[in-house]
């Protein structure tokens, strides 16, 4: 049977994502209504605008049934604002700014600074074999971590040494970085793998 991995589609960085998922064998949807939601057993929440995507959610009546399928266990990747979006505490966050949250993580918002601050760099994942090659734009970290949160990597050089920024709990997977800019689709073979054991 074929796997369908949702990729949030209201805004950010969708065809990218789509087209590392497509690379594995899966059939790859962007979602945009819940409908769509629906056909899916695995989500992306992608990078962009988090506090615009949480409102275009609510405006398309996807925010809820999105909040539903993570409770319920959803195997699902969110890669920078998608990693904000799964949080469950926000530092710097914009006034009322609302997450799906699942995640026992305090994420601090655009952590690294603004866009002209955005770098690339090698990091060891756990689970992965070789290094991959990040790429951070306006990037958030993890503040903190819940007791069943696994850190699977953090920065291991320059000002930000020691700063997380990928993580799982259960079947929910984040990153700081952008894993679907550079080619190497480790990262989402990882969600693809979760859905296979969950």
């Amino acid at each position: 049977m074929t796997l369908t991995v949702g990729v949030f589609a209201l805004q950010g960085d969708v065809r990218e994502h789509l087209e590392v998922l497509g690379g594995l064998g899966v059939r790859a949807l962007g979602v945009r209504r819940p409908s769509e939601l629906d056909l899916c057993d695995a989500l992306v929440l992608p990078g962009g605008e988090s506090t615009t995507m949480a409102k275009l959610a609510r405006t398309f009546e996807l925010f809820d049934p999105i909040r539903k399928r993570l409770a319920d266990g959803m195997p699902t990747l969110g890669t920078c604002a998608g990693m904000i979006l799964l949080a469950d505490r926000i530092e710097d966050g914009a006034a009322g700014q609302e997450t799906f949250g699942g995640l026992d993580v305090t994420v601090r918002r655009n952590a690294f600074g603004r866009q002209v601050d955005s770098f690339e760099g090698d990091i060891d994942v756990k689970g992965l074999v070789e290094p991959m090659h990040a790429v951070f734009i306006r990037a958030p970290w993890v503040e903190q971590a819940g007791p069943d949160v696994e850190v699977l990597a953090r920065v291991e050089d320059g000002a930000a040494a020691g700063r997380i920024v990928a993580v799982r709990q259960g079947h929910l997977l984040a990153t700081s970085f952008h894993p679907e800019v550079n080619g190497d689709p480790r990262v989402h073979g990882l969600l693809v793998d979760l859905i296979r054991t969950t």
